[in-house]
């Protein structure tokens, strides 16, 4: 979908007003959200960005006949700035990614008698939750049984209609028999005898199957129903081969048309216990339950299991990490030798996103990027989600720092990892401010930490060492990461933001990101980014602990750093890890590549 200009989203801000009119409705509110929940929209439900022009991955809009905003959080405000400008959509400024300040903004803004409305369809039943009572209280009537984008998006584009395929051994190493046997047991355990499944990471990891119907993420729409002694899985037609509806079959899986899991759960048996987990469904679906039913509400158990990857799995993610350390050696061999050639034509950062995929093609086992390339040169670093577009990028030259923040997806494993490079010449700031991020990676990679530790508990330890010289970084410094499925993955999540609940306890066989910043916003912006796996670290008269693996290979330049602003610990920790870096990714690489993988693991 191609991002509206200024005039487009005046034109459709207009058109949705009066359909607002029409429908007597005084504030619209579009989440970023499809009926899965997903991070990554199908561009069907890329409603607010269609309607705003804001492109960030999170932000809810809303929309009165006098007013329009934005909310989201520090990691988009930069960027929602720029593209808002002259659309006379106003930035509201969220304090953090799981805020929901908006809700308190309808209640406070509408009148009693009033009507507040949103697609039931595509909101979260969490939040739904939360917006009820305080509309209520306001006496503002709630209503979710409406699409008013459907009236106004004339060239709404379609369902997607990408293949679904299997994900095979040796890389899948449980059958879905195996994992469906698991998960009725954890049903068994919560008192339910079925169980509805709409997030489509979980549904891709039960049932071994992968697809490509958003970007980014192998993932396919789809609703899943787990019963008893059989399963159903609600899939578009046509998205599934026949040879593999057989496979299916064989192992206990029906396929339905996606459309009629409504009909599906509106006629469950009355007498039926099913579990639902409300954080990952939406209202729409939860209204099609008929009231009946006797209704369990907990965490999905497959998001327990899909994030503690087996010995089996963690052997195909090191050996994906040490291919995708390859190719950024042959990048980053071909990015420094192309800026230091006089007579080379401008290089952009659009042109980074292209030849750093295009290092990651070549190797064995890669399927696609596994999110959106961020290069950011300069004061571009500092959007912390910046994306380079042919209409609107920075070119590299002259002196700064550039962030890279990229990765694959591989038949064995996700990849997610963010490097700063010098260009040019670069300052004692500059060297300051990337030697007091890498404290904080080196920080909190090097920690010990009891087995079930609330993974928001471990935030401050990357921050401490930027905290203790009164700065501070505006996002989360870790979150789960799937097998090759989402790049963003939970339970867990290393964050201010999120709360030490028990589903988020650290087990052995997550894999996490460490990536704290700095951010000086028209300046520069430093990120550095590795992902770990938790370990066990041993047995002590307090239970067990865990320590972290660092899983990702490629150097971090030490050209950027001041080294003496660290301790010789630190300096001991950055050598072992290029130590490592250099061994397993030496066999890879030859010529120029592993000339520079020498030169850029050499100790301090």
């Amino acid at each position: 979908m191609q991002t509206p200009d200024t005039s487009q989203v005046v034109e459709r801000l207009a058109l949705l007003r009066t359909a607002m009119h029409q429908q007597q409705i005084d504030a619209l509110m579009v989440p970023s959200a499809d009926p899965h929940l997903s991070e990554y929209l199908p561009e069907r439900w890329q409603g607010r960005e269609w309607l705003s022009g804001f492109t960030g991955s999170v932000g809810t809009f809303i929309v009165t006949p006098d007013f329009a905003g934005v909310w989201t959080d520090a990691r988009y405000w930069t960027q929602a700035e720029q593209q808002l400008a002259g659309t006379g959509i106003q930035l509201m400024k969220l304090t953090s990614g799981a805020s929901v300040q908006y809700v308190d903004w309808l209640a406070a803004n509408l009148k009693a008698g009033q009507t507040a409305a949103v697609d039931g369809a595509v909101l979260g039943l969490s939040i739904a939750r939360l917006l009820e009572q305080p509309l209520a209280a306001a006496g503002v009537k709630l209503r979710t049984d409406i699409d008013l984008l459907q009236q106004i998006w004339a060239d709404r584009p379609p369902l997607p209609a990408a293949p679904v395929y299997q994900h095979l051994p040796p890389y899948a190493s449980k059958t879905r028999a195996e994992k469906l046997a698991e998960l009725r047991g954890a049903m068994q355990q919560l008192g339910a005898q079925r169980h509805l499944i709409s997030t489509l990471d979980d549904i891709a990891y039960l049932f071994n199957l992968r697809g490509a119907d958003v970007n980014y993420n192998p993932i396919f729409l789809s609703h899943a129903l787990v019963a008893p002694t059989r399963a159903t899985l609600f899939v578009a037609g046509g998205k599934i081969p026949a040879e593999l509806i057989t496979a299916l079959t064989e192992d206990g899986v029906d396929v339905a048309p996606y459309e009629t899991i409504s009909v599906a759960l509106a006629t469950l048996p009355a007498d039926s216990t099913l579990l639902i987990d409300p954080r990952r469904i939406t209202y729409g679906t939860r209204q099609w339950i008929p009231a009946t039913v006797k209704v369990i509400e907990s965490i999905n158990p497959t998001t327990f299991a899909k994030s503690k990857k087996s010995d089996a799995d963690a052997a195909h993610v090191r050996a994906a990490m040490e291919q995708d350390g390859a190719a950024l050696c042959e990048f980053f061999t071909w990015l420094e030798k192309t800026l230091a050639d006089p007579q080379r034509a401008p290089l952009t950062e659009v042109a980074i996103d292209h030849h750093i995929t295009a290092a990651r093609a070549r190797r064995p086992g890669f399927v696609s990027p596994s999110f959106s390339t961020i290069a950011g040169f300069r004061s571009n670093g500092a959007i912390m989600h910046y994306h380079a577009t042919e209409a609107q990028h920075s070119i590299i030259e002259g002196d700064g720092l550039l962030l890279i923040d990229s990765g694959g997806q591989y038949l064995g494993g996700t990849t997610d990892i963010t490097r700063v490079v010098g260009v040019g010449s670069i300052t004692a700031e500059h060297k300051r401010d990337f030697t007091l991020v890498l404290k904080g990676v080196i920080a909190l990679s090097s920690a010990r930490f009891p087995r079930g530790t609330r993974s928001p508990m471990l935030d401050a330890i990357a921050r401490a060492p930027l905290w203790a010289e009164g700065l501070d970084f505006g996002h989360g410094t870790g979150h789960g990461v799937g097998y090759f499925l989402n790049v963003h993955e939970g339970p867990q999540s290393i964050s201010q933001s999120a709360m030490p609940e028990p589903h988020t306890a650290m087990e052995p066989g997550m894999i996490t990101s460490i990536e704290p910043g700095l951010y000086r916003p028209g300046k520069w912006g430093i990120r550095i980014e590795n992902l770990v796996l938790n370990r066990p670290a041993g047995q002590t008269e307090f239970g067990d602990f865990l320590q972290f693996e660092t899983l990702t290979l490629c150097p971090i330049d030490t050209r950027c750093m001041a080294a003496d602003l660290l301790r010789d610990d630190e300096k001991q920790w950055l050598n072992n890890y290029h130590a490592t870096v250099r061994e397993r990714l030496s066999p890879l690489l030859s010529g120029d590549a592993l000339a520079w993988l020498n030169q850029r693991t050499e100790a301090l």
